[in-house]
C-alpha cells in the first residue's frame, strides 16, 4: 500500500497513552493519534466515532487513511471508516491490534464478553467495572460499567470496504486472530503483550508497517 496516514485509535478503556511512543517509529507514513475522552456518557460509541472523525479532519490527513484500532477500538473501526468515506476520504485499510472484532449488527460488547468468557459478563452484571487490572506504567485506564458494555454497537452494512489485517501481540487474543484468518484477512504476530506499543514500540512498529504494506 502506498504511504498515506495511519490513524491510531485507542480503546475506549484507555487513553491514547496506550500507544506509547509507537507513532515515532511509523515512517514513511504520517501518523495521527486522536485523544478521545468525551465518550463518557451514552451514546458511548456514537460519541467516540464523532470525536475520532473530528480529530482526523482537524489533522488534515493525507489519504489513503489506514485505521488502526487497539483492544476495544476494534468494533468501532467500521463506523469510523464510514465517517471517513462520508467526508470523501479514501480508507486504504483497517488493522486490528490485539483487538476485538466488529460484531454482527445490533450486538453489544456484553454479547462479545459473554462469548469470550462468562466470568467477565457476570462481573459486569454484579456491579463490576472493566478493565479491573492495572496496565503498564504510563497507560491510563478508563474502567467502564455494564451500561457501557451493554450498548448495541453501530455496524455499517457495506463493511469491510477496504482490506483488513490483524496484528496479535498477546496470546489472549489468539481467538480473534484465528477468526481473522477464517475471514481471509492478513494476520501477523509480534511479541510484547497487549500493550506492546508501550513495552516494545520498535518491534511493534516494524510488524505493523509490514502488515500494512501487505494489505
Amino acid at each position: 500500500m502506498e504511504p498515506g496516514t495511519i490513524v491510531l485509535l485507542h480503546s475506549p478503556l484507555t487513553t491514547a497513552s496506550a500507544w506509547g511512543a509507537l507513532a515515532e517509529d511509523l515512517g514513511p507514513y504520517d501518523v495521527v493519534v486522536p485523544e478521545i475522552t468525551d465518550d463518557d456518557r451514552p451514546p458511548y460509541a456514537g460519541r467516540y466515532v464523532a470525536r475520532a472523525a473530528l480529530e482526523i479532519t482537524r489533522a488534515g490527513v493525507r489519504p489513503p487513511v489506514v485505521l488502526v484500532g487497539h483492544g476495544g477500538a476494534g468494533p468501532l473501526l467500521p463506523p469510523v471508516g464510514a465517517a471517513q468515506r462520508a467526508a470523501h476520504r479514501l480508507v486504504g485499510g483497517y488493522v486490528f491490534v490485539d483487538a476485538e472484532l466488529p460484531p454482527p449488527a445490533g450486538s453489544s460488547r456484553l454479547d462479545q464478553a459473554e462469548a469470550f468468557g462468562p466470568e467477565l459478563a457476570a462481573a459486569l452484571k454484579n456491579g463490576g467495572r472493566l478493565p479491573d487490572e492495572e496496565p503498564p506504567a504510563g497507560v491510563t485506564p478508563r474502567p467502564r460499567d455494564e451500561e457501557f458494555f451493554a450498548e448495541p454497537l453501530p455496524m455499517p452494512q457495506d463493511w469491510p470496504d477496504a482490506p483488513c489485517g490483524y496484528l496479535r501481540t498477546s496470546e489472549a487474543y489468539e481467538r480473534q486472530a484465528a477468526q481473522a484468518r477464517l475471514r481471509g484477512w492478513t494476520v501477523a504476530a509480534s511479541p510484547g503483550g497487549h500493550f506492546a506499543a508501550v513495552t516494545d514500540p520498535e518491534a511493534t512498529a516494524r510488524a505493523l508497517t509490514e502488515l500494512i504494506a501487505a494489505l
